[in-house]
């Protein structure tokens, strides 16, 4: 990668979320317009309450459904490999959950949220009785979510979108069981050591053995009763803690700070453009073209609404994702821009919700900050 010709300070970028809107307590931005400007910043405490010192840019942040694109994207180089193909059928991989609706569903439509398949289930519900979740019933139960308006066989396309995290809990089975690790083994295998920060985005229990004061470099997430109290240094969704504990499912699982996630994103920028052997543009053609009903891609989602969450400067081939943490990518082929917001704004509650408004302002002025940058450079 070629290095940045100069660094941007986008600290006033993260005092937007936590200054300006009380988004979060803690913030980390990074972001890199084409190879001239990049820039990282950070703000606020990682709990309002605490004494230590400001949030730094390489805080941990639990990424929450940030791990899918990371999922897909192992997918990706798997099939490259001739280890797995996105067409084949969930149950040709997994044979154990030949007798269930979700049998006959091509992989590729699990990525893609177009397997008829419930949004949540509370597969943890076992937890709150201190009895413990088997791995293998989880599976069962998300392959049986099939919803009562997706029938019969799946058409080629899948069937309407929505948006669901029991699709990329059986993905993220299939991948285990045709690599025959691990997933949080395969994604670093396949993703996070190739593109060099392994040490920096992995599973709690990856970074908890990388690095020594883990558990003080990762910011807490929610005050959950049953979980003990303020969960930090292990992943906040139920499901994914239920099934995997501090190992990682294909829905939730994986953290990293804000330079790691950006450096996944420039990867698959690059990859658009060429193949330097990681990935190229075929390997990620099936993950970003467009999908019929609606913004889901598979392992990504392009802008949507009047007013999308990566804001108003970014173009229609925009495509990323969010974390209900708090946290969020935005890659922008076009120009040439990918930007990374990391908040644990669900600490102390996943209540507070004013990250919605956030966001967009602070893709805008991420965006802004970068562009004057480059065009200063281009004087």
């Amino acid at each position: 990668m070629v290095t940045p010709s100069r660094e941007v300070d986008l600290a006033h970028v993260a005092r937007l979320v936590v200054e300006d809107h009380l988004a979060s307590p803690a913030a980390v931005v990074a972001g890199a317009l084409g190879e001239t400007a990049f820039g990282a910043g950070a703000a606020g405490r990682l709990w309002p309450e605490s004494d230590a010192p400001a949030t730094k840019t390489g805080t941990i942040f639990d990424l929450a459904s940030v791990t899918k694109p990371v999922v897909s994207l192992t997918l990706a180089r798997l099939e490259r490999l001739g280890l797995l193909r996105r067409g084949e059928r969930l149950s040709e991989v997994l044979p154990e959950l030949a007798k269930t609706a979700s049998a006959d569903v091509p992989l590729d439509l699990l990525a893609a949220h177009r397997a008829g398949l419930e949004a949540h289930i509370k597969i943890y519900a076992p937890l709150l009785e201190g009895r413990t979740v088997e791995r293998a019933e989880a599976l069962l139960i998300a392959a049986r979510s099939r919803r009562s308006d997706a029938s019969g066989d799946p058409p080629t396309e899948g069937f309407a979108p929505v948006y669901s995290d029991m699709g990329y809990l059986l993905l993220g089975a299939a991948i285990e069981r045709r690599a025959g690790k691990p997933l949080d083994e395969v994604v670093r295998e396949q993703v996070t050591r190739p593109l060099g920060m392994a040490d920096r985005m992995g599973s709690a229990r990856q970074l908890r053995a990388s690095m020594p004061r883990f558990k003080d470099e990762v910011a807490p997430t929610e005050d959950i009763a049953f979980r003990g109290g303020v969960v930090r240094g292990l992943v906040h969704d139920e499901n994914a803690f239920a099934i995997s504990s501090d190992a990682c499912s294909g829905h939730a699982g994986l953290f990293g700070d804000a330079h790691s996630v950006l450096t996944v994103g420039r990867a698959v920028l690059r990859a658009l453009a060429l193949d330097d052997g990681w990935l190229g543009p075929d390997d990620l053609a099936p993950m970003i073209r467009p999908r019929i009903g609606g913004s889901l891609l598979a392992g990504f989602d392009k802008r949507s609404g009047d007013a999308p969450s990566s804001g108003s400067r970014l173009g229609p081939s925009t495509f990323g994702h969010l974390g209900f943490t708090g946290t969020s990518l935005w890659i922008d082929p076009d120009a040439a821009f990918v930007g990374v917001l990391l908040t644990n704004r669900v600490h102390p509650s996943r209540d507070h919700i004013a990250i919605r408004a956030a966001r967009p302002v602070a893709y805008d002025a991420m965006f802004d900050a970068l562009a004057a940058e480059a065009g200063r450079l281009a004087r």
